[in-house]
C-alpha cells in the first residue's frame, strides 16, 4: 500500500500517575517466590521492563482513549469540527456494545458529523486505523481523521497476580502468565488529515502487511468476571514465530517503499521488552543504535505501545525533521504490519 496525500498532522501521549515496579511486582509474590526458589529480580532480568504505569480503580478504556484525544486536539491546528472520522483502536474495551468509540466520542466532543467506530487487531489496532484513514483521505472519503487508543491493563496485572498467589503452580505452570506481568497502561492519539490541511505534516508513505494465523492460540485473551482480565502466552513459541513473520514482512516493505535498510534514519517497534527487541534486530540485520524504546518505563501498553513510542521520540526529539521512520508493527494472531513515515 503507497499514500501520497496522507500526513500525521499531530500526535499526543496520556498516561497515568501511578507506577508499579517489577520489584514491587516481584515483592507481591513473594510467597510464588519462595515457594518455587525463584531468584528474586528475575523480571526485570528477563524483560528489562523496570516499571509499568497503572490507571486508578474505575478508569475506562474510553477514559483514556478520550483524555489522549482531547491532548492531541489541544496540540493540533485543526478544529475538532474538522474531524471526520473517529476510530477507537485499542485491546480494551468500555463493553461489547456500543462501540467504546461512541463513549469516547462524546468525551473528546467531537461533531456529530463524524463517523466513528472501534478497530480492534490484537497490539496493531492503531497502525491498521492509520492504514483506514490514511484510504479514506487518499480516495477523497474524508480530509481529516483522529485515531486514539486508550489501554487499561491493570485489571490484567491484578488478575494474574491473584491467580500466581491462589493456584499451586509449578515453575513450568506459571510460564504462560509470565507476559502478563509486562503488560501496562497509557493512551495515545493522532489526527491525520490531507496534507493540504497541514502541510507541514508527517508524510504516511506506505506500508505492508503479512498474516500468519496458524500461530493464532500463542497469545489469548479474555474477560475474567466483571472487571479482570485473563491472558495465557507462549513466549517463547510466540517470539519464533512473530520473528520469523517480520523477516517476511521486511523484505517486502522495503521493496514497497523502495528504501534500502540503510535508508531508514529511525526504527520504532512494538514495545514488548529486551529479548523481542535483540531477536528482531538481529533478524532483520537493523542497527539498535537507530531504535527508540519506552518499554523500560511503560512496558507493553498494547496497542498503545508503538505509536506512544513514537510520539514521545519525537518529543525526546530523536527524530527530526527529514527523517526516514520505521514503524515496525506486530500482534498476536500473529499479523505484522510496517508503515513508512517521512518526518
Amino acid at each position: 500500500m503507497k499514500f501520497k496525500h496522507t500526513v500525521i498532522e499531530s500526535m499526543a501521549v496520556a498516561l497515568p500517575d501511578e507506577v508499579l515496579s517489577s520489584a514491587e511486582v516481584e515483592q507481591r509474590l513473594a510467597p510464588l517466590y519462595e515457594r518455587l526458589k525463584l531468584p528474586a529480580g528475575r523480571l526485570e532480568l528477563m524483560t528489562g521492563i523496570q516499571e509499568r504505569r497503572i490507571w486508578p480503580a474505575g478508569t475506562r478504556p474510553s477514559d483514556a482513549s478520550a483524555q489522549a484525544g482531547r491532548a492531541v486536539l489541544a496540540k493540533s491546528r485543526l478544529a475538532s469540527a474538522q474531524v471526520e472520522l473517529f476510530m477507537h483502536t485499542a485491546v480494551s474495551r468500555d463493553m461489547l456494545e456500543p462501540a467504546t468509540a461512541s463513549f469516547a466520542h462524546r468525551k473528546i466532543g467531537l461533531p456529530a458529523t463524524t463517523q466513528i467506530f472501534d478497530v480492534s487487531n490484537a497490539c496493531l489496532g492503531f497502525l491498521n486505523a492509520m492504514t483506514v484513514a490514511a484510504g479514506m483521505i487518499e480516495s477523497g472519503q474524508i480530509q481529516c481523521a483522529l485515531i486514539a487508543s486508550g489501554e487499561n491493563g491493570g485489571p490484567l496485572v491484578e488478575h494474574t497476580l491473584q491467580t500466581l498467589l491462589e493456584q499451586p503452580l509449578t515453575r513450568q505452570e506459571i510460564k504462560p502468565y509470565f507476559a502478563n506481568l509486562t503488560i501496562g497502561s497509557g493512551a495515545v492519539a493522532a489526527v491525520l488529515c490531507h496534507r493540504d490541511l497541514a502541510p507541514e505534516g508527517h508524510r504516511l508513505v506506505g506500508g505492508i502487511a503479512r498474516a500468519a494465523t496458524a500461530h493464532s492460540e500463542l497469545c489469548q485473551g479474555d474477560t475474567h468476571g466483571a472487571d479482570s482480565l485473563a491472558m495465557q502466552t507462549d513466549s517463547e513459541a510466540l517470539l519464533v514465530a512473530g520473528v520469523e513473520l517480520a523477516q517476511h514482512t521486511w523484505a517486502a516493505f522495503r521493496q514497497e517503499l523502495g528504501w534500502a535498510t540503510a535508508d531508514f534514519d529511525r526504527f520504532i517497534c512494538h514495545q514488548v521488552g529486551r529479548t523481542h527487541r535483540r531477536k528482531l534486530y538481529e533478524a532483520l540485520r537493523l542497527d539498535l543504535a537507530k531504535d527508540f524504546s519506552t518499554f523500560e518505563t511503560l512496558g507493553n501498553t498494547g496497542s498503545v505501545a508503538l505509536p506512544a513510542t513514537l510520539a514521545q521520540a519525537v518529543e525526546a526529539k530523536a527524530i527530526k525533521s527529514g527523517d526516514k521512520v520505521g514503524l515496525l508493527g506486530i500482534g498476536s494472531g500473529l499479523n505484522c504490519l510496517m508503515l513508512g513515515v517521512e518526518w
